[in-house]
């Protein structure tokens, strides 16, 4: 009986070990990855608050889906939420992490974007920035 007690306290401990880790490396940011996209207006929705008790998508009235593209030009649809419509054809890069989504955006130049980025987009003249 005692043996069955101790294997059971063991796991437990080992269980709630990798409970802690997980949720460390689900709030560190961890693993996250860059992406790059262009603001096309004509690809935003106003999103509808459903009510409820929990409201996992915050309060952001909007949000976006763009194809993004990897630092390696790999690219990807990835929806967003904001708080306003963003500049139309701002440069922006996202900050995503597996299963939470998108962490974080920033509008950024087009001579910050990786060369494999600027080749899908074409680069602003000078008297647009």
């Amino acid at each position: 009986m005692k043996k069955q007690v101790k294997i059971a306290i063991g796991a437990a401990a080992v269980l709630l070990i990798g409970l802690i880790g997980f949720c460390a490396w689900f709030l560190s940011g961890v693993g996250s990855a860059e992406y790059y996209s262009q603001i096309d207006n004509s690809k935003i929705e106003q999103v509808d608050s459903k009510g409820g008790v929990i409201n996992l998508k915050g309060n952001l009235p909007y949000a976006y889906t763009l194809l993004c593209y990897d630092e390696n030009g790999g690219k990807k649809e990835i929806t967003f939420g904001t708080s306003r419509e963003l500049r139309d054809g701002a440069f922006i890069r996202l900050t995503v992490m597996p299963i939470r989504g998108v962490l974080d955006w920033s509008e950024v130049q087009y001579n910050e974007l990786p060369t494999a980025v600027q080749n899908h987009y074409t680069a602003p003249s000078d008297d647009e920035s």
